[in-house]
């Protein structure tokens, strides 16, 4: 026998399946680590049909894999992106089908407003690099609007000062959309609504808006986070109708302030762009209506005087017609002397052409025409003989050249 006995392969260890192994795994990782905290870089993202969130976490060394189901993605105020440095809260397990361990998230927070803001300008470089918050897609406010579209909660505080400050300036009609203002409903209420306003038909039962106002009162970066999300920003800038943005106070700055057509510091503010004052419009009309009133007085004024000056350069009317009268006062006293001075040599006239009418000179004429009539009818029988013979004689040397025998075929 040899000093050291190798034994058998089997031994004393026990065997176990895989099934068992993982199982013994996954209870000893979920009893040690049943609620960590996890630092780190958010890595690749997935988003599946589900509305589940896969993701990776990870540092300079290490990557751990990350699941966040339905319910708890849709409660998060951020959503996860590349390249975010954030906070997780969870617990650690297994999964068995590819042998690997993961974190199941149930919450998640940005590492602190610098990755938030470092965050936000990845994004906003992002959409200006696709021309949304260029100056020429800027439409210009109407300059009195009928109608006006705030976006907003209707509890706040912020619609009251609107509805006040429109009251104060130009009261118009108002239509309010609804929306949260903060948490994870935020940005697809407001980007809703700003598309819902859109789709009103001009003149129709609900009338569609001149004007849309996005409003909501001071708040952290956290609270405001929903108007930096894309869809909002997107339908911002999509929008056909012309939009204020009057988001948080003067010192803060969202993403829908740069895509909107006019930035407002306040929502008080943002009802100040909207329309004109009242007073002031009516006290300018009236200031132009009495400009246009001196300035058409003065205008009459200076024409009457030039007509003033030109009429003393004219004659009087009197001098223009008395030429024209003498001359028809002298052609009045001459027209009964030339009257009668024509009917005398009419009448001499007529006297020498009488005196050549005699009887016998009609007779004489009427002998000579009778005697020329006779003369013409003598010579017309002849001729008309001597035509009726030539006439004949050509129709039968025509008749001698025709061919008898074709005629009697």
């Amino acid at each position: 026998m040899d000093l050291i006995d190798e034994g058998s392969e089997s031994g004393n260890t026990p065997e176990f399946t895989v099934s068992e192994i993982s199982g013994a795994v996954k209870r000893v990782i979920e009893g040690e680590f049943g609620f960590v905290r996890i630092r780190g870089e958010v890595g690749r993202v997935s988003r599946p049909r589900s509305g589940h969130v896969y993701l990776d976490l990870k540092d300079d060394r290490s990557v751990i894999s990350g699941v966040m189901w339905k319910g708890v993605a849709s409660r998060l105020q951020t959503q996860p992106e590349e390249g975010m440095e954030v906070v997780a809260t969870g617990r650690l397990t297994t999964f068995p089908g590819q042998s690997k361990y993961q974190v199941v998230i149930e919450d998640m927070r940005p590492a602190g407003a610098g990755a938030l803001m470092a965050m936000l300008e990845k994004r906003r470089a992002a959409l200006a690099a696709e021309g949304l918050f260029a100056e020429d897609r800027k439409r210009p406010l109407p300059f009195l609007p009928e109608i006006i579209g705030v976006v907003t909660s209707p509890s706040g505080a912020v619609i009251r000062d609107i509805l006040h400050r429109l009251r104060d300036r130009f009261p118009r009609k108002v239509l309010i959309w609804p929306v949260a203002v903060q948490g994870a409903a935020c940005a697809p209420e407001v980007a809703r609504a700003i598309d819902g306003f859109n789709r009103f038909t001009p003149g129709g039962a609900l009338p569609r808006p001149d004007v849309l106002i996005v409003a909501r009162g001071g708040g952290s970066v956290e609270d405001l986070w929903g108007f930096n999300e894309e869809i909002v920003v997107r339908a911002a800038a999509a929008s056909e109708i012309p939009l204020i943005s009057a988001v948080g106070h003067e010192t803060d700055t969202t993403l829908i302030d740069f895509a909107a057509d006019r930035r407002a510091p306040t929502p008080t503010a943002a009802a100040e762009i909207a329309v004109p004052v009242r007073r002031d419009l009516l006290g300018w009309t009236g200031e132009m209506g009495a400009r246009l009133t001196r300035a058409a007085t003065q205008r009459l004024e200076l024409r009457d005087q030039r007509l003033r000056d030109l009429s003393r350069a004219l004659p009087r009317p009197e001098t223009l017609v008395d030429t024209a009268r003498q001359r028809l006062d002298v052609a009045s006293d001459r027209l009964p002397q030339a009257l009668t001075g024509m009917v005398r040599l009419k009448r001499l006239a007529l006297s020498e052409s009488a005196g050549a009418l005699r009887p016998s000179v009609l007779t004489r004429a009427i002998g000579e025409q009778g005697r020329g009539l006779a003369q013409t009818g003598a010579r017309l029988e002849p001729a008309l003989e001597r035509l009726l013979r030539d006439r004949r004689e050509a129709l039968g040397r025509r008749s001698d050249r025709l061919n008898p025998a074709p005629l009697a075929r």
